[in-house]
């Protein structure tokens, strides 16, 4: 399999070498990485149409159809019907998906800044599975959090939390709008030493894709959690839909050790 990424050995942009022992689609796409590499091309940036590709490179239009959609798979560019070829902003690489931290830690570790627009935030009778998550009784009461996440401006993420009530009556004074969840309850004495996250592949309803700034039907990662303080009480309950087009998260693996697992879903059917 041919691999995707420019590589010292790659041609020149807009260089197709026709005696190369690499196939020309694969030259092509390696000269259009080497160009969002060096900056030439910007995320955002309109790709010329295939004609105008065929004419800066010298290649068939079956040669820049087959590299734009290897470019497409890998999600380096979007294809966007009656508009043109666009370079995708890149992916942040996450990392609270594997150690217990929140978005806020980890956007203010790399220099960013996390704001929430809160959009619920009331007591209300605990479903089946978050009352199970929680150890309470189903219909107890509970705190429910809704936030639309914003990373520097932008619609990052869409959580929502549950909290037991006795928590989630110390949230009365905090400004979730721009405080830390994690560091408001740590304040309180709840302090998160435990937990389990599972990531998985969803996609967005009407109002999912609407609060993102996405659109409906497109991917996100869904990511639960469950933390618990240390004497094993569950602190909170929650699950965020991160976007697909600014997301990627990253695992810590050490050789040996367990540290998740795959869970398997069969359908209703069988």
């Amino acid at each position: 399999m041919t691999a995707l990424g420019p590589d010292p050995s790659d041609p020149a942009p807009g260089h197709v070498d026709r005696r190369s022992s690499l196939p020309m689609y694969d030259q092509l796409q390696r000269a259009l990485l080497r160009s969002i590499e060096d900056g030439t091309l910007q995320p955002g940036d309109l790709l010329p149409g295939e004609h105008r590709l065929c004419e800066q490179h010298g290649v068939s239009r079956t040669v820049v159809r087959q590299a734009l959609g290897m470019l497409e798979h890998a999600g380096v560019i979007v294809r966007i019907k009656g508009k043109g070829t666009y370079i995708t902003p890149r992916k942040t690489a996450e990392r609270i998906a594997g150690r217990l931290t929140g978005l806020h830690e980890e956007v203010a570790a790399r220099g960013g800044v996390v704001t929430s627009d809160v959009l619920r935030q009331e007591g209300v009778p605990a479903p089946a599975h978050v009352a199970q998550q929680l150890g309470v009784e189903p219909e107890a009461e509970v705190t429910v959090l809704v936030r639309l996440r914003r990373v520097d401006g932008e619609p990052w993420s869409l959580s929502t939390t549950w909290l037991p009530a006795r928590l989630g009556a110390l949230l009365a004074e905090a400004d979730l709008r721009t405080e830390s969840l994690y560091q408001v309850l740590e304040e309180q004495g709840a302090v998160a030493v435990s937990g389990e996250r599972a990531v998985e592949a969803a996609v967005t309803d009407e109002s999912e894709g609407e609060l993102l700034g996405i659109g409906p039907h497109q991917p996100v990662l869904r990511l639960t959690s469950t933390t618990y303080d240390e004497s094993g009480l569950p602190i909170e309950h929650f699950s965020a839909l991160h976007r697909g087009d600014r997301s990627r998260f990253v695992f810590p693996v050490v050789r040996g050790t367990e540290s998740g697992s795959l869970l398997h879903l069969e359908d209703e059917a069988g």
